[in-house]
């Protein structure tokens, strides 16, 4: 009983604020998706980054096995989801992208601060960085067809990362009252991401997703299985090996409904994976954080 109450006081919150998202849409309220995208994604997410590695107690050399086991990992999902979408006969441009990135930053950031606190969030901001460069290089290059993935480097989002580990690594500091600041204006990202994420979930359209529910399943299987994998062979501390699983295997992100409607994939089967993947996760990742938690 005392596991239940510590998995739902996790998940709560969560979920609390992607309903208050979804419930301000169908209340008929406004919302600029767009505005506090780039809000979140060009300021608030890179100083949320570059705190928590700048501040991390967790070890250099921890952080970095935690990086390798991400860089493999992904590899690894990316390689299953190939395979399940050549087997399966699926468009290449609208499903491979979608099955491999996960929502690390609007849900798994929250749930590993949440489930590990600072320590775990550490490792998380790892995973999330490792996935967002390469969902914003070689993943946009999967949807598009298309353009360079060195495109990357303008992202604010790298460079809060790549920073922040170069702070962490030389254990230099910045000056107290930038430090707060800086804490400040990326204590925005995760409210902001996780009610966003509730607002985009409130104004998709899926005419079907039946098969998503289908192939929603199968992502779980595959990025739990490969990423506990990976965290053995790794042999990752309780905590880090934990924050991998849980990233790796959160519900397709919103972003790759965005590209999918940006690039001419078909956004609709996109949005089916969407919706039925974070629906399930409702299920899945209650019950995966009560095998994590130590």
């Amino acid at each position: 009983m005392n596991l239940i109450l510590t998995v739902l006081e996790i998940v709560a919150p969560v979920f609390l604020l992607g309903a208050i998202g979804y419930a301000w849409i169908k209340a008929g309220f406004d919302y600029r998706t767009e505005f506090v995208t780039n809000l979140a994604m060009t300021l608030s997410v890179p100083c949320l980054i570059f705190v928590a590695l700048m501040k991390s107690e967790v070890e250099p050399e921890a952080l970095r096995s935690t990086f390798w086991a991400s860089v493999v990992a992904y590899t690894c999902v990316t390689a299953a989801m190939y395979a399940l979408v050549r087997l399966l006969r699926l468009d290449f441009a609208t499903f491979v992208a979608p099955l491999i990135f996960g929502n690390t930053g609007n849900l798994g950031l929250p749930l590993a601060l949440f489930a590990f606190g600072e320590a775990g969030f550490g490792h998380a901001v790892i995973v999330f960085a490792v996935m967002a460069v390469y969902s914003f290089s070689l993943g946009v290059w999967m949807v598009s067809g298309g353009g360079s993935p060195l495109k990357v480097i303008k992202e604010p989002m790298v460079w809060g990362t790549i920073l922040g580990a170069v702070f962490l690594v030389q254990g230099w500091q910045t000056p107290t009252w930038l430090t707060n600041s800086l804490e400040l204006v990326g204590q925005m990202a995760i409210p902001l991401m996780l009610i966003t994420l509730g607002v985009a979930l409130a104004r998709l359209n899926a005419p079907s997703i039946g098969r998503a529910f289908l192939l929603s399943i199968v992502k779980y299987a595959i990025c739990i299985g490969i990423s506990a994998g990976i965290g053995l062979w790794f042999e990752l501390e309780p905590v880090a090996f934990a924050v991998l699983v849980l990233q790796v295997s959160t519900p397709v992100a919103v972003t790759s409904y965005l590209l999918a409607q940006k690039y001419g994939a078909d956004a609709d089967e996109v949005a089916g994976l969407v919706i039925a993947s974070t629906l399930l996760s409702v299920l899945v990742l209650p019950l995966l954080l009560g095998f994590l938690l130590p």
